[in-house]
């Protein structure tokens, strides 16, 4: 989620400006930029309860121990820190006190694994003395949606009151939930609609691969992503898989259409939040808006709104990857290696392309609902996902080999497919090495979880 709105922009008077927004965002390509974010729960250690925001075990402690350790610099609402910025890197504070590192734009993958790196290093440091730590995870496996507390953003007050009125999990999206994604960029509007579609049609496969979330209240529920299988029932407005994106006259154009038809949430003015949720954003543009009555929006609103849909890919001014489940520390390097290797290499991509082409709004529709409960093992076309899976990780292993961008030890960004590598190797993803555990070794119990899986 993000921080709060820092500047408004420029006025809207005409659809072409909305339009004109996203086409800034193509760049040549060697001026693409690879942006990686990671959501993780934080608990404390004696009783692995989350974190409120206040008391000397908290949130609010994390943060500042995070300002006056390392010179982060907080974002305050309401006179108290709820973001903290620093050197182009934003950290932000999900709904359920789940902490996010929103990376900067940087070249490499093995920048973006550095940034990881020292990022969780701080956060470790400022934690271990608190008696707190950190895990990542799709789904919080332990604790009731009345056990997690909420955090002290006007935005989140908003949106919760409208996710009862639209979908039956959106509470425990906002919080019980942890993603890692990847922001990609595009060099035309004929390239963004390519990589939309390939990225769009083979979320599945990441969220298989990287599925991570098989307990609900400490007890198996069902499922090996239940992360995304809450997204099919938060808020279908916002959510879902856009089956608009792979038909004819596909383009900024188009999608500045479905982003009008989606209900806004709130309109940030002079630090505060304006609830209008329900409310549409044309009515805005024809200043009509019940919240601001006369009023017309500005980019900034109009970038603020951009940001309330939760599509399986999202587009701003680039390429948002958002199916894949938060998870232990080589999968948050492996899900920007997987879409570097497919999306930035042109031969990779084409081949992607070749790849699902020809699957049908149906078959699309089938991976989003299955895949959720099945993961590798759903079956597809006569074989497992498994097949499809491995096809897909070759091709982004044949286009990081392409990109030949190499670390110190003259190593390629091959190296952070390995975890992936693992899952297609052994057919089994992490939430069935958990459920394997749960039933032996573990005996039964999630405790055990977050021990090993901590950062």
């Amino acid at each position: 989620m993000s921080a709060p709105p820092q500047a408004k922009g420029e006025p809207i008077t005409s659809k072409a400006q909305l339009v004109d927004f996203f086409e800034a965002g193509c760049k040549p390509p060697d001026l693409w930029r690879i942006g990686t974010e990671h959501e993780k729960f934080a608990y404390t250690v004696s009783d692995l309860r989350p974190l409120p925001y206040d008391g000397e075990r908290s949130i609010r402690a994390l943060l500042e121990g995070l300002v006056a350790r390392f010179g982060w610099e907080p974002i305050l609402e309401n006179g108290v820190p709820v973001a903290l910025t620093h050197g182009g890197c934003n950290i932000t504070l999900e709904p359920g006190g789940q902490m996010e590192l929103s990376g900067a734009p940087v070249d490499t993958i093995h920048e973006t694994c550095a940034e990881v790196q020292q990022h969780l290093a701080q956060v470790k440091a400022v934690a271990e003395p608190l008696g707190v730590s950190l895990i990542g995870l799709g789904f919080q496996p332990k604790w009731r949606r009345d056990d997690i507390p909420w955090m002290p953003k006007a935005r989140y007050r908003i949106m919760k009151a409208h996710m009862s009125k639209v979908g039956n999990l959106g509470h425990d999206m906002m919080l019980r939930t942890c993603t890692v994604q990847v922001n990609l960029d595009f060099e035309s509007e004929a390239d963004m609609v390519t990589k939309f579609r390939v990225s769009l049609a083979l979320q599945p496969i990441a969220t298989a691969l990287f599925a991570n979330s098989p307990f609900t209240e400490g007890k198996p529920n069902g499922f090996l992503s239940y992360r995304s299988h809450i997204w099919t029932d938060t808020d279908p407005d916002r959510c879902g898989i856009l089956p608009f994106v792979f038909e004819p006259g596909m383009g900024f154009e188009r999608y500045v259409d479905h982003v009008l038809d989606v209900p806004m949430y709130f309109v940030y003015r002079d630090g505060e939040y304006i609830d209008a949720s329900g409310q549409s954003f044309r009515d805005f543009m024809a200043g009509r808006l019940p919240a601001l009555p006369g009023e017309i929006p500005t980019t900034g609103d109009w970038t603020d709104h951009v940001s309330t849909l939760f599509p399986e890919v999202r587009l701003k001014r680039y390429l948002e990857m958002r199916g894949a489940d938060g998870g232990p520390w080589g999968s948050l390097c492996a899900l920007p290696a997987l879409w570097v290797g497919l999306l930035y290499d042109r031969e990779a991509l084409a081949a992607a392309w070749d790849l699902v082409k020809d699957w049908t709004l149906e078959e699309h529709a089938f991976l989003r609902a299955e895949v959720p409960r099945q993961a590798l093992d759903t079956e597809f076309r006569g074989d497992k996902l498994f097949a499809v899976a491995r096809q897909v990780l070759a091709l982004a292993d044949a286009g990081l080999t392409r990109r030949a961008r190499q670390n110190s030890l003259g190593e390629d960004e091959r190296l952070h497919l390995a975890p992936l590598r693992q899952i297609v190797d052994t057919g089994k993803c992490r939430a069935q090495d958990q459920l394997a555990a749960y039933y032996s070794r573990w005996g039964e119990s999630v405790d055990p979880l977050f021990a090993e899986d901590a950062y």
